[in-house]
């Protein structure tokens, strides 16, 4: 359908050298997007632009730290400028924490926060005007499920992503005004290098997780193709401070 076409769209996706950025990446691009992924690996970075290149649409890499405010900015600059415009900002860059509150130091606190959550602000700010430029565009912020759960090693991380659901509200009520919308998609469990250490590691947490989840397995980055597309497109023009689980229904479950 053409409400789904993402044909001469440019989109920009955070941390778009593997994982679910990279799930995103690719799903964008089937739709006809032209693809920037910003990255602090250069190797992971060459791989994606060589992945996305082969599906038949341009794309290039920024070698950036999203955490780094000046780096942030020139990143979404720089690839709308290297690709001619940008339609889509994906903000999905971020790290993850796996300690108790009482361990964990205020420096790596503020570190998970100027990733996970002040990224998005720069990056959605750098944002603005290029895509009131283009006459609108589509912003998607990647949550958790820990936006709305709560673990007593996840502090950070989860104080970081419910505040970036809160974050994605306030953009889509001060923006909808220049035909932004601005969404979030909240991932359950998905198989990744993020996620590589807990699965394997701790003692029945794989099958805990499965056993949870109606669709009786992990998710996968190619889960996402669907979802992002849907928020990039034309097809969620009126769809704007909402939140959208990626989790095969682990949320709803007691």
């Amino acid at each position: 359908m053409d409400q789904f076409s993402l044909k001469d769209r440019v989109a920009l996706v955070t941390g778009g050298n593997g994982g679910i950025g990279l799930g995103i990446a690719k799903g964008l691009a089937q739709a006809g997007a032209n693809i920037a992924v910003v990255g602090r690996n250069a190797d992971k970075n060459r791989a994606a632009v060589a992945e996305l290149q082969a599906m038949g649409v341009k794309s290039c890499a920024i070698e950036a730290d999203v955490a780094d405010e000046a780096a942030c900015r020139k990143a979404i600059t720089d690839g709308a400028e290297q690709l001619g415009r940008l339609d889509i900002l994906v903000n999905n860059a971020g790290i993850s924490s796996s300690q108790r509150p009482e361990d964990t130091s205020v420096e790596f606190f503020r570190q998970v926060i100027e990733t996970n959550l002040t990224s998005v602000f720069v990056a959605c700010q750098a944002a603005l005007p290029l895509m009131k430029a283009a006459g609108g565009g589509k912003i998607i912020n990647l949550g958790s499920l820990y936006s709305n759960f709560a673990a007593a090693y996840t502090a950070p991380y989860g104080s970081s992503k419910g505040a970036v659901v809160q974050l994605t509200k306030s953009l889509a009520i001060a923006w909808a005004r220049f035909n932004i919308q601005v969404n979030a998609l909240l991932p359950g469990w998905i198989e990744t290098d993020m996620t590589h250490d807990v699965r394997g590691n701790l003692a029945g947490f794989d099958a805990a997780v499965v056993a949870r989840t109606p669709a009786r397995r992990w998710g996968r980055p190619e889960d996402f193709h669907g979802p992002a597309v849907f928020l990039a497109s034309a097809a969620s023009d009126f769809v704007t401070g909402a939140t959208l689980l990626v989790d095969g229904g682990y949320s709803v479950t007691g």
